[in-house]
């Protein structure tokens, strides 16, 4: 039998995306063009690969089952057919699509723009805000590169952790607490205090922690950025607690104070991971590109 490897790279589309439309939109041909391929794709496997469920498709077990094969083989034989040439960077044109907290585009942003600008000056950087809710950017192709705190457990998305950085309190510089040596934690939990979450979440490790020393702390509001949440501290009596790093520019631009956290707050150093998916792996404009995120975002270190 005769195979027509146009159609291992629709059977990924399809399984990728779950649509035929999507999967059209993905490969750039019509959506009748790829309804026609996934009929040969039924004929050739003797299976139904996606099925109708309501207003969805839903992928058959068998689709399941070999989708990890088939976008396995269908980068092998992309690799064979199209191998990768020397990157010339000079001549690159490219746009890159970073979904990164908004803190980590504050401190490493400006830092990795310049070297892109002065290495590749064709190669353009979309920064885009993240989703209050979890979003698959990375494996549809929507997202190439993310920087957060949080890392993935996904088989088919690579997570590497550059940095990390530990909690410090942040505060108008007249507040009460600024002046004092070492602030307690009594004194701190007696705060009114703002928390930065883009989910508008109240609490957080923070408040555990507060609650095995058998103390709570009135959160008055939450932010959705950092820099929200600084403009809130400022001129008031509010306390922001954050990651050090995120506080270094931002603080002093806007007169607020950086505090050490009360020495009976044990909390973690938040982690600062790179993420990215694994279609990239290869990819020496990706590669280069990952390499000047990791050291514009050195400061975490």
């Amino acid at each position: 039998m005769q195979l027509d490897l146009n159609l291992l790279a629709a059977l990924d589309a399809l399984l990728e995306e779950g649509s035929v439309a999507g999967a059209a939109a993905r490969l750039h041909v019509t959506a009748p063009a790829m309804s026609r391929s996934l009929g040969r794709i039924r004929r050739t496997t003797g299976d139904q690969i996606l099925v109708r469920t309501g207003r969805t498709m839903t992928p058959t077990p068998y689709a399941i089952a070999v989708r990890e094969q088939v976008h396995t083989l269908l980068h092998q034989v992309t690799g064979v057919l199209a191998p990768s040439r020397e990157l010339d960077l000079a001549t690159l044109e490219r746009t890159f699509t970073l979904r990164w907290h908004d803190s980590l585009v504050a401190l490493g942003g400006p830092a990795l723009l310049a070297a892109v600008r002065a290495q590749a000056p064709g190669v353009r950087l979309r920064f885009v805000p993240e989703s209050s809710v979890d979003t698959p950017g990375l494996a549809r192709g929507e997202v190439d590169l993310e920087a957060n705190a949080g890392g993935t457990e996904a088989p088919d998305i690579r997570a590497e952790r550059v940095g990390e950085s530990r909690p410090v309190v942040v505060a108008a510089r007249d507040h009460p607490l600024a002046g004092l040596r070492e602030m307690t934690v009594e004194r701190y939990a007696a705060a009114d205090h703002v928390t930065v979450s883009r989910r508008g979440r109240l609490g957080n490790l923070l408040d555990d922690a507060l609650a095995g020393l058998g103390l709570t702390r009135r959160v008055v509001a939450t932010a959705p950025t950092e820099a929200a949440a600084f403009g809130f501290a400022r001129g008031s009596d509010l306390l922001v607690t954050v990651p050090e790093a995120t506080t270094r520019s931002a603080a002093a631009d806007l007169g607020l104070a950086v505090l050490p956290l009360p020495l009976a707050l044990e909390l973690p150093s938040a982690p600062v991971y790179l993420s990215w998916h694994q279609r990239y792996d290869t990819d020496r404009a990706h590669a280069w590109l990952r390499e000047l995120a990791r050291t514009a975002l050195s400061a975490c270190r």
